[in-house]
């Protein structure tokens, strides 16, 4: 008979009542309570009933992702001139580290009043990446209610580094869907996508669903008569941040914002990277989340920052490839605040 051990968890507060909770299951982003306009507190993250549902997550809530964030289609890059197979998990392609990616893993953390710090040992052929690579993250949250999370990597061979959190967002706390969340993201160019979800170029937003330069609902974009919002069931797409060489430890800077007309709270998303993933969440419907009635599509949205997506089938897959004596590094802030507060 065995017994299985729980996974821990942590809290960090603030000043403003604010408190947010990492598990060491996936350095996953359990739960963020926040005020409201009227003071009223509510957790403005979707998430599982209990902690053991972590150990699986099929929807990666709150989880770290890696070694590769987003996809690589059919799994397959070159690295050095040698032909590489990572997992393949959704629809013939690699996706966000494959079925035991770092979503599932178990995490070491050490945490203070300020920061909670993880730490993984990801071995040689984890979902088929070549070399062992050790991986820190670092979550931080501050009076002002922003939340960095600063990650850190370094490797023994060459390998592919892409890694990004997968917090799922609700601002009015779950009364209703995301459709009346006011969302801007600061990209005149997204990339087009297969029914695979595999990127086949770069458009140009303007005259789109997709042009979110000015503050624009999200609930009326997903009825737009759009072949691309259609293929994907909603938004699921990559936004270019990035300038052409796409390297990354580019300057921090705020890159999207979504407002709640309904509660006030506002998110702010800032980041070193150069993609940031739009996603609606298209594939919620029927997964058991914390209320008593199963999500359902478009119940929660994600701000997903990382490089582009099968970059490493690109003319720019140098940029993603982390080689020993290097250390890769990626900072990205969510900023929590009220309307007029």
């Amino acid at each position: 008979m065995t017994t299985e051990t729980f996974d821990k968890q942590f809290t960090l507060r603030n000043a403003r009542d604010m408190s947010v909770t990492i598990s060491e299951r996936g350095a996953a982003l359990v739960s963020w309570w926040a005020p409201d306009r009227y003071g009223k507190v509510a957790d403005v993250l979707l998430g599982y009933p209990d902690a053991i549902a972590y150990r699986h997550n099929s929807v990666y809530f709150g989880a770290v992702i890696g070694r590769w964030a987003n996809r690589i289609a059919h799994g397959r890059f070159e690295l050095d001139g040698k032909p590489m197979q990572a997992a393949v998990n959704d629809r013939g392609h690699h996706l966000h580290g494959g079925d035991d990616g770092f979503h599932r893993a178990r995490w070491q953390a050490t945490a203070s009043k300020q920061a909670v710090s993880l730490r993984l040992a990801s071995p040689d052929g984890d979902a088929g990446f070549p070399g062992n690579v050790d991986v820190q993250v670092q979550y931080r949250l501050d009076d002002e209610g922003a939340l960095s999370i600063e990650y850190e990597a370094v490797c023994d061979a060459p390998t592919p580094i892409n890694l990004s959190a997968h917090p799922y967002f609700n601002l009015n706390g779950g009364t209703a869907d995301v459709g009346d969340h006011m969302i801007q993201i600061d990209a005149d160019n997204y990339m087009e996508t297969d029914q695979g979800g595999i990127p086949v170029g770069v458009a140009d937003v303007a005259g789109t669903p997709f042009d979110f330069r000015q503050p624009a609902a999200i609930g009326p974009r997903l009825g737009w008569p759009d072949a691309q919002i259609r293929l994907a069931g909603g938004f699921d797409h990559c936004y270019c941040l990035g300038d052409a060489a796409m390297g990354r430890a580019g300057p921090l800077r705020e890159v999207a914002r979504v407002y709640d007309p309904g509660s006030g709270r506002t998110l702010q998303v800032s980041t070193t990277e150069a993609g940031l993933q739009f996603y609606t969440g298209n594939y919620l419907d029927g997964v058991q989340g914390r209320a008593v009635r199963p999500y359902a599509r478009h119940d929660g949205f994600c701000l997903e920052a990382h490089a582009y997506p099968d970059q490493l089938n690109g003319e720019h897959a140098a940029a993603v490839i982390l080689r020993p004596g290097q250390v890769y590094r990626q900072t990205t802030v969510y900023r929590l605040a009220v309307q007029g507060a």
